[in-house]
């Protein structure tokens, strides 16, 4: 059973979304504030978090940052219509994913149980692939406990960056597309662009590279794409 925090100022909206969630089995606790947010998360033991940007108290990018120092936790945005710097600022902050309001309630949960699937399938793998690591130049991802180590470093990546690496260490050499990334790891359906992509390799670079801006692991060949070397 997955457990939801859903943080939102109006609550008609977190008890449509309650109710909703919990129509098909997830357990569901709401926060109206960030601070509540925060306090909730630290007492609970969370799948996912929805997170609307604009808060009281602290707002959701604030928020979002807090719960990225500690976790790597599938986190939704919640934004305001066509507010593409909300948007990009979440992605920036570590949410894996974002919809804008006022949002489809079926959208919503298949946004949800998409990222779910994505966190877990190694779970549903073969158990020989199951416990694989991947380990390459100081470089080493366990694919079971979705953990990430640069020189005996753990480093803390979210759902998607962890994706990311993953599919480039695994193909090292070869160079994927954005568009191809996008629909890859983040799938057919989501309907962000390529910036999101870049966003991303940006983030996982300053968390994996001695020097970002000279990256020894995800080089850039331009006009195409990404590739892990």
């Amino acid at each position: 059973m997955y457990h939801i925090l859903v943080v939102d100022d109006e609550k008609l909206i977190v008890k449509g979304i309650k109710f909703s969630l919990e129509q098909d089995g997830m357990t569901v606790a709401p926060a109206y504030d960030g601070e509540e947010a925060l306090r909730l998360f630290k007492e609970g033991d969370f799948d996912l978090v929805v997170l609307d940007v604009m808060l009281p108290k602290m707002d959701g990018l604030q928020v979002c940052a807090a719960l990225r120092e500690t976790s790597a936790v599938p986190i939704i945005m919640v934004t305001a219509r066509g507010d593409d710097m909300d948007k990009i600022m979440g992605l920036e902050y570590g949410a894996d994913d974002y919809i804008t309001k006022p949002f489809n309630i079926l959208e919503l949960k298949a946004r949800i149980k998409a990222i779910l699937r994505r966190s877990v399938r190694t779970l549903a793998k073969e158990p020989e692939k199951a416990d694989g690591r991947i380990s390459e130049r100081g470089i080493e991802l366990d694919k079971k406990m979705r953990q990430t180590t640069v020189s005996g470093r753990e480093v803390n990546l979210t759902a998607k960056e962890f994706d990311l690496l993953e599919l480039l260490m695994e193909n090292p050499g070869k160079v994927y597309a954005r568009d191809t990334l996008l629909n890859t790891v983040w799938g057919y359906y989501y309907p962000g662009d390529v910036r999101t992509v870049d966003v991303h390799v940006r983030r996982l670079r300053e968390k994996i590279e001695e020097v970002p801006s000279d990256p020894k692991y995800i080089h850039t060949k331009w006009g195409v794409g990404y590739y892990f070397k």
